[in-house]
């Protein structure tokens, strides 16, 4: 066959480029659309073809190369045009899946291909990255040192998180776990995070819903939605983590600090098991193919921190798992909490009693955040972690009805002070001030006298003063004490003692 000149064109014109015309043979192959349907094509021919590769079928239709058979291959369909039918020409495209990358994907919300799913044309970038890459070696990692602020009074005093982490939501459906995430997303409002918002096998509804939120929010500008609709091929299902990942490993390579939730990752690891299923790959536990925690693994260690020369940019992670009947020793949480640094788990019995956010503060547990604490905060929330295990053991003792001494009276009348003022509505994150303000006033005493709804109604106060101005997290305690005390009294409430 004939092809293209061997050299380029420099001057356009079509003497130039006879000039440097030259014949000669190419030798392509092409394949034959064997079978199709539920999302997967089986192609004969292409001796070539390697895993990850784009096949392109005659009408325009492509197709992510998965499975390698001594017959024939399987792929994934990425897009199916109309027509598309056994007996169809195959070729090798010789690239491999890759979406746009930039901030022009901020604000918008697109497919796991890039492309737009908001009305809007597409997105600018300037240059494309691949869905899958090695993770960043040792060499490029630093230290977890800054906070990442989620906005949750438990969180950032018990369980806080750092830019660079990956912290598992895991409970059971109906919980609250999305509801966390997205106030963790609305935290970052004012500072210099950038969010990715990944949404896989969601109804529409809550697609609608969970964009509608973040505009209302003024959050959606600083963040991307990457979305697999229920009702879409399991194939775009599996890519959607990869594509969020890449647009924000794009940013974290750039110097700048991403926060990414995949939402969630159980259906994700259903989508992978269909796909594996169909294209006859041998199940394992639970019908789940072998290299499911590879498949997480090799997403879930794109995020880190990264060394200085490296730009210092970070991609947190908060992946959410779901549970059934609150078994965390089912296979894939217990896959996802040994790649993750922490979980917090959120109890239903918690959610059913009204206690929001319903974390079980005794199954949650965050292995680096507490070395990324804002130091005020750290200061001030000290053992409170502690000291709340320990009254949920010593609260037991009270269903018996028996005489408690004093000193343990005390501490279980503390601990449900505590508990009260942990509680927080959903999609009301605080900032780091209004966090030091409570816990200062906690600290001094300034809730002991009081019970029930007097409770709420002096921390709205504190936190209303609190987010109107404040000394600022580097004053020194005695300043905090003293704007706490004042914020309460021109509420009309007594200093702290």
């Amino acid at each position: 066959m004939i092809t293209e000149p061997s050299a380029p064109n420099p001057g356009g014109r079509r003497s130039q480029w006879l000039a440097y015309y030259q014949p000669r043979l190419r030798i392509s192959e092409i394949g034959k659309l064997a079978a199709i349907g539920d999302g997967i094509a089986w192609i004969e021919g292409l001796p070539s073809a390697a895993m990850d590769q784009i096949l392109r079928f005659e009408n325009g239709s492509e197709a992510l190369v998965f499975h390698l058979g001594s017959r024939r291959i399987g792929g994934i369909l990425l897009g199916q045009e109309d027509g598309l039918a056994a007996g169809a020409a195959a070729h090798l495209t010789g690239r491999r899946l890759d979406i746009g990358v930039g901030d022009g994907f901020l604000g918008r919300v697109v497919d796991p291909l890039g492309n737009p799913l908001d009305g809007g044309a597409q997105p600018q970038f300037s240059r494309r990255r691949p869905l899958e890459v090695s993770s960043p070696p040792i060499t490029a990692r630093d230290f977890v040192r800054r906070p990442l602020l989620s906005g949750s009074k438990m969180v950032d005093t018990m369980i806080p998180i750092g830019k660079g982490q990956r912290q598992l939501i895991i409970g059971d459906a109906g919980t609250g776990k999305s509801s966390l995430a997205m106030d963790t997303i609305i935290a970052q409002k004012g500072s210099d995070v950038l969010c990715v918002y990944v949404l896989i096998s969601q109804k529409r509804s809550a697609v609608v819903s969970t964009i509608e939120t973040l505009r209302r929010a003024h959050v959606l500008d600083i963040s991307c939605v990457v979305v697999a609709e229920a009702t879409t091929t399991p194939g775009l299902k599996f890519l959607a983590p990869f594509a969020g990942c890449a647009l924000a490993e794009e940013w974290m390579w750039s110097g700048r600090d991403v926060l990414v939730v995949y939402d969630d990752l159980t259906t994700h690891a259903r989508a992978y098991r269909e796909l594996s299923l169909l294209l006859r790959r041998p199940p394992g536990r639970e019908a789940y193919p072998g290299d499911i925690f590879y498949l997480h693994a090799r997403l879930l260690e794109r995020s880190t921190c990264l060394a200085a020369r490296y730009g210092s940019g970070s991609m947190t992670a908060l992946p959410i798992v779901e549970t059934e009947q609150g078994e965390i020793a089912a296979y894939i949480p217990t896959n996802l909490i040994s790649i993750t640094d922490g979980q917090i788990y959120l109890d239903p019995a918690l959610y059913a009693r009204g206690f929001l956010p319903a974390i079980d503060i005794t199954r949650s547990v965050s292995r680096i955040g507490g070395k990324a604490q804002l130091p005020a905060i750290k200061a001030e929330a000290g053992r409170m972690k502690l000291d709340f295990l320990q009254f949920l053991e010593l609260e037991v003792f009270t269903r018996f009805g028996s005489r408690l001494e004093a000193g343990v009276d005390a501490k279980i009348r503390r601990g449900r002070l505590l508990r009260e003022l942990l509680k927080q509505e959903r999609l009301a994150p605080l900032s780091p001030e209004q966090q030091l303000a409570w816990l200062v006033a906690y600290n001094e005493g300034a809730f002991d006298a009081l019970a029930g709804v007097a409770i709420q109604t002096r921390l709205a106060s504190l936190l209303h003063k609190a987010s109107a101005g404040c000394p600022g997290l580097a004053a020194g305690r005695d300043i905090w004490r003293e704007a706490v005390a004042g914020w309460l009294q021109e509420a009309g409430d007594e200093p702290p003692a």
